[in-house]
């Protein structure tokens, strides 16, 4: 069963960190390009960050450029999102999602990518 489980969220004061965890089961995920996701109560769905399969390229979005990292361990089927100088407008629901394509897509709404993880909440407050 192709699956991905997130971990890592939980709350944090402004300023704060966290390191989220995107396990992989039921597939190979250095095949595949991974990305985290974001979603907040009442918003749409954005891309946070990517990494490809073919060159372990990454991919931020502007307002976490500088503050997020994306990395991977193919070897324990793991990608990771540190998330340091947290705002409160990081608050939402993270989900990593994988897609076959070898690059990263432009981070909108994620429809390249075919699956998602359940997701873990990240609460930035004081």
């Amino acid at each position: 069963q192709v699956q991905l489980v997130e971990s890592g969220g939980g709350l944090v004061q402004p300023g704060g960190s966290l390191r989220l965890s995107c396990a992989a089961s039921g597939f190979s995920s250095d095949f595949y390009t991974i990305a985290w996701f974001r979603q907040a109560p009442g918003k749409e769905r954005e891309g946070v960050s990517c990494i490809s399969s073919s060159d372990n390229r990454t991919v931020y979005t502007d307002s976490v450029k500088g503050r997020f990292t994306i990395s991977r361990d193919n070897a324990k089927n793991m990608v990771y999102l540190q998330m340091n100088s947290l705002r409160p407008e990081g608050t939402a629901n993270y989900y990593c999602a994988a897609t076959v394509l070898s690059w990263c897509p432009a981070l909108r709404r994620g429809y390249e990518f075919n699956v998602w993880g359940q997701g873990t909440q990240v609460t930035v407050s004081s």
